[in-house]
């Protein structure tokens, strides 16, 4: 409506400025006209940084069925929009198979843009180790952000009653050698003694963005959802950093008391869940 009007009043003013026979009202005119003309393009500069410009479809009837087409059309425009809204706030919603994808994306952006600090702090609430093994793009993003120079911290969360199980304790521990190899930072706190604010599945990205699990997907990516929040982003890594710890009772020197009690029970073949819950409550 804005750029309708101004259009409309350049060409009316430099019309009635050439049919007036009066010097000065003529040169007053032409004076409006020219900041018109300033505004006009001050405003589509405004217009092209504010807004997403999409154009219109110009073969409509060269559609097989153009009804059908519209439709479909009208419904994907919405869901953009829709989604566009949330991020112009600072906040994106995804699903499912969107997950990974998305978690991937966020990794190899803060590698390309040189956002500081670059590390990622993760905290994974792992139930099924499994499932953090089969997400290839996000670990090879992960192994691009090491090998530039960068960091990753990942929090395992678990719980007692999992770490106590053979059946648990060695894929998770295969899931640990594996990111270690990759130059991962592993930390292992326990899920019952946090409180509920802490024990929350996030990766926080810098300074920049957070990722919140907000309900745990599947190896077939058909349930999960997530949500990124690129405002906020200094209380996650708060968080993380707070169970995370320092020196004697951090979460990698928990980690590796698990690991000693573990990995030889493991090796021998001779699980003891008791022995393991002993050095699991001396934690």
């Amino acid at each position: 409506m804005l750029n309708g009007l101004i259009g409309l009043a350049g060409i009316v003013v430099p019309v009635v400025a050439w049919l007036n026979s009066q010097t000065g009202v003529k040169n007053a005119l032409l004076g409006v006209e020219t900041l018109i003309v300033v505004a006009f393009t001050a405003n589509h500069f405004w217009q092209r940084r504010r807004y997403i410009i999409l154009p219109r479809t110009s073969g409509l009837r060269s559609m097989d069925d153009p009804r059908y087409y519209d439709t479909v059309r009208t419904q994907l425009e919405r869901e953009l929009f829709a989604d566009y809204g949330e991020i112009a706030d600072g906040h994106l919603r995804v699903y499912a198979s969107e997950v990974p994808r998305l978690s991937a994306l966020l990794v190899n952006t803060l590698v390309e843009s040189g956002a500081q600090p670059a590390r990622i702090f993760a905290t994974d609430l792992t139930t099924n180790p499994t499932l953090l093994t089969g997400r290839r793009e996000y670990l090879a993003a992960n192994r691009r952000l090491l090998h530039s120079g960068g960091s990753i911290q990942r929090l395992y969360l678990c719980y007692e009653n999992d770490l106590v199980r053979e059946d648990f304790a060695r894929p998770f521990l295969q899931l640990v050698d594996q990111h270690r190899q990759m130059g991962v930072t592993c930390g292992l706190a326990v899920r019952d003694r946090l409180r509920a604010e802490q024990a929350v599945d996030a990766v926080v990205f810098a300074a920049a963005a957070v990722l919140v699990e907000e309900e745990q997907g599947d190896a077939d990516y058909t349930r999960g959802r997530s949500s990124v929040y690129f405002k906020g982003v200094e209380r996650w890594a708060g968080r993380f950093e707070s169970v995370w710890g320092h020196g004697t009772d951090s979460a990698p020197m928990a980690l590796q008391a698990y690991e000693s009690a573990a990995r030889p029970l493991l090796d021998a073949g001779r699980w003891d869940g008791g022995r393991v819950k002993e050095r699991i409550d001396a934690l």
